[in-house]
């Protein structure tokens, strides 16, 4: 036991007193999708940082692991050392799914709905968010950016997203026109009906036609002309004739509720008779009556007529 006992504190100060070298440093990047807000160099100083010696009895694992563990864009760092005294560093780097602008800042934010600045030196490809956009919504906006991305035709034909006045908007890269969608729920049911009705009646229109194409009703799919388009004149101009009848339409059945009203008066007319039997005025009263039935009667209904 004793002589085990001399090996093995032998061994330690032998296996302590041993130097990390550049060559002893193996560090991995495990994302999928490859990004370089941190590379090799970042990492390596890192380590001369907090073991200066270089020996690997000063190294602190667990601090040098909370070390990295803290940068921003990284996700998630592993740190361990082999027997022979090779440290180790597996780190995962977080990966943007869209780039939001909120506020005046642009930062990134991630599948997990985890905000990160953007770097000086690197800017990683994806959709651009405007708007006031809350964080509990990032998870659900991540969702939707993702399955843009895997559909070939929503990658093409979406460029980016804003939300204004509590609803989202997709920004299309063919013509001027942006895609509402209202909120969050049933995107992928959104996005199909968007599909199929751009391939089967938008592409044979001019992309300058509509400024909006709303999918946020259930089961509806509604445009919005576009009023600076010229061949829309003719469209909008018979929708303006059509909104300035109304109000005449409106006019024309007040009057209809005058007789009404006479008729209510007339019989009202026979429970006053009886209080007012003695007074010899009950016998103009019904002649008043009568006058204002005819002029409704008689005039009114058949201006209408002639109006319309």
């Amino acid at each position: 036991m004793i002589i085990l006992g001399l090996l093995l504190s032998f061994s330690l100060k032998r296996f302590s007193g041993q130097k990390i070298t550049d060559n002893k440093i193996s560090v991995k990047m495990n994302e999928k999708t490859p990004v370089y807000f941190i590379d090799e160099k970042d990492i390596r100083e890192i380590v001369k940082k907090e073991n200066p010696s270089g020996k690997v009895g000063d190294l602190n694992i667990p601090v040098l692991e909370k070390k990295i563990n803290s940068l921003p864009a990284v996700d998630s760092a592993n740190v361990y050392l082999n027997l022979n005294g090779k440290l180790y560093l597996d780190i995962k780097q977080r990966v943007p799914v869209f780039r939001l602008n909120k506020d005046g800042k642009d930062f990134y934010v991630d599948e997990k709905g985890t905000e990160f600045p953007i770097s000086r030196t690197y800017s990683h490809p994806c959709m651009l968010v405007t708007g006031d956009v809350k964080p509990d919504e990032y998870e659900k906006l991540a969702e939707l950016v993702e399955k843009i991305d895997k559909d070939d035709f929503s990658k093409k034909f979406f460029i980016g997203i804003s939300k204004s006045k509590g609803d989202y908007n997709l920004l299309t890269s063919d013509g001027n026109y942006k895609v509402e969608i209202g909120d969050l729920d049933n995107i992928e049911f959104k996005v199909k009906g968007l599909k199929t009705f751009v391939e089967k009646y938008l592409v044979f229109q001019d992309p300058q036609k509509y400024s909006m194409v709303s999918v946020k009703y259930q089961n509806q799919i509604v445009t919005t002309l576009n009023p600076y388009f010229k061949e829309n004149d003719s469209i909008l101009k018979a929708g303006n004739l059509e909104l300035a009848k109304a109000p005449l339409l409106m006019a024309t059945k007040k009057p209809e509720a005058m007789p009404k009203v006479a008729e209510t008066k007339k019989a009202k007319a026979p429970s006053v008779k009886p209080k007012e039997k003695i007074k010899p005025k009950t016998t103009v009263k019904p002649k008043e009556t009568k006058k204002t039935e005819k002029k409704p009667a008689a005039a009114k209904p058949k201006a209408k007529v002639k109006i319309e």
